[in-house]
């Protein structure tokens, strides 16, 4: 079975399928026994100003914009690479960055990303088309995820291993301490207030104290083991709460494939409706950086938990069928794939929605018609569409209720599920993960907790380090500068 309730979003769009958990076998029963764990003495690794953990784009984002208002740095990655999901999951369609308009909206660190990116790693529009309503141009970038509404959009396509290069790049040049290949499993609370985290890793168990610790782990891993309030709710009919491993084919004719999808509509329908009568869940392939490689985005499979491990597990092995399957049918069946070889699967899974934190604030959807602009904003979405004004996104969503010295951003932002759907994408991640670490860092130069800091002192530094804001918010912080 498969459908699509968001008829607006970018993946309707596109025409994303998702497909249920029909072929799940039963859950694991929930445990029943219980064992006791000695008392120890864990050994302090580091201590810095700011922790983050999670080396994802809110992560690497939080550590560099905190490192470059002098604030000491520690990153902590379970992967062996930065990025995330734009690197290790393969979500190299980088959504949208300017509005409507062909306003970038979205710029700062999530600009210097793209525009230090090398000129054979990315593929997008110039910058001169976006916004464009040209109808040729328009359903040029409509077959290269660059377009929406007949609109010309800056939603590049980027090769991820670039992309790693460059984020590890940008973390050493701000002389970030860096550590890979360790996973927390546990913060460290006295008192109300977040003062550090236990990691895991090969050399043991050990901790890391902190001034201000930022959480980027993608499902709020510490917020949640810390007690903090979350929400799980969204809409299993909506695309956005979707598992899949994503994977490249290479050795491709996507310009043969784009020709055949556009010229020959009865034929593209049959091939699908043979894939999905042959396979079952079934994905088509969207451009990547390179006109000779294929990236599938899925297929997407519903139902499943991002925080229970037998699903993950279970996704994975299902995901990898369903990827030497496909590679199968596309090579005996599709124009310009005769030549296709897997490239690569994904090392990282793709989850889309898990945990959000309860905030201070939170954007919902009825924000969206009203063009609500907070008065302490520190970014600016792009909307789903449109008929929808920018979305302002405030200081307060990235702080947690019922936890002190600790700030959220990434996917598990505040906000309903509906405003999830975009603010989860790459570069809304790298928006929050800069207003998070600048955050983190003046709070931890000021001995401050984060909620208590003056939000027009975090969007000061923002504006410096090359955010947009909206215009009444930019005016109000250029003000508050002035006085000082």
């Amino acid at each position: 079975m498969s459908g699509d309730n968001l008829t607006n979003s970018i993946g309707g769009q596109q025409g994303i399928e998702f497909f249920d958990d029909g072929d799940r076998g039963p859950r694991r029963p929930a445990p029943t026994r219980t064992v006791r764990e000695a008392a120890r003495e864990t050994p302090v690794f580091a201590e810095t100003d700011v922790l983050v953990v999670g080396g994802g784009p809110a992560g690497t984002a939080a550590a560099i914009s905190a490192r470059r208002i002098g604030a000491e740095v520690m990153l902590v990655e379970r992967y062996n690479h930065l990025g995330g999901l734009s690197t290790g999951g393969l979500v190299i369609w980088i959504d949208r960055m300017t509005d409507w308009d062909g306003k970038q909206v979205i710029s700062g660190i999530a600009h210097d990303f793209m525009d230090r990116l090398p000129s054979d790693a990315i593929q997008g529009p110039e910058r001169a088309d976006w916004g464009s309503r040209d109808a040729a141009t328009a359903a040029y970038w409509g077959q290269r995820t660059a377009a929406y509404h007949g609109i010309v959009t800056w939603s590049p396509t980027i090769d991820p291993e670039a992309l790693k290069t460059l984020s590890l790049q940008m973390v050493q040049e701000q002389n970030v301490d860096l550590i890979l290949h360790t996973w927390a499993t546990e913060p460290i609370v006295e008192d109300g207030v977040m003062r550090g985290a236990i990691f895991e890793s090969k050399a043991g168990r050990q901790a890391i104290l902190a001034k201000v610790i930022v959480d980027t782990t993608g499902d709020a891993d510490l917020l949640a083991r810390a007690g903090a309030p979350l929400e799980e709710n969204i809409d299993e009919g909506d695309i956005h709460q979707c598992i899949n491993t994503a994977f490249l084919l290479g050795g491709v004719d996507m310009n043969r494939w784009l020709a055949f999808r556009s010229q020959d509509r009865e034929g593209f329908k049959a091939l699908m409706a043979q894939g999905r009568n042959t396979i079952g869940p079934f994905e088509k392939p969207f451009v990547g950086w390179r006109d000779d490689i294929a990236l599938f985005m899925g297929p997407r499979l519903s139902g499943y938990s991002a925080v229970n491990v037998d699903d993950l597990t279970e996704v994975e092995i299902r995901s990898r069928r369903l990827t030497v399957a496909h590679l199968e049918f596309y090579r005996a069946q599709a124009p310009g794939f005769s030549n296709a070889f897997l490239m690569l699967g994904a090392p990282q899974i793709g989850v889309r929605h898990s945990r959000r934190l309860v905030g201070l604030a939170k954007v919902t959807r009825t924000q969206w018609n009203e063009g609500k602009v907070w008065s302490d904003e520190i970014g600016v979405s792009t909307s789903l569409s449109p008929k929808f004004p920018n979305v302002s996104v405030p200081y307060g969503a990235l702080l947690p209720q019922g936890i002190d010295g600790v700030l959220g951003a990434g996917r598990h932002i505040s906000c309903d599920p509906s405003s999830h759907s975009f603010l989860r994408e790459v570069p809304q991640c790298w928006l929050s993960g800069q207003a998070a670490g600048t955050a983190a860092a003046l709070a931890a130069n000021t001995g401050i907790i984060p909620r208590e800091l003056d939000a027009h002192l975090v969007q000061r530094e923002l504006l410096r380090q090359g955010t947009y804001l909206s215009p009444s918010v930019e005016a109000i912080a250029g003000m508050s500068s002035a006085a000082e």
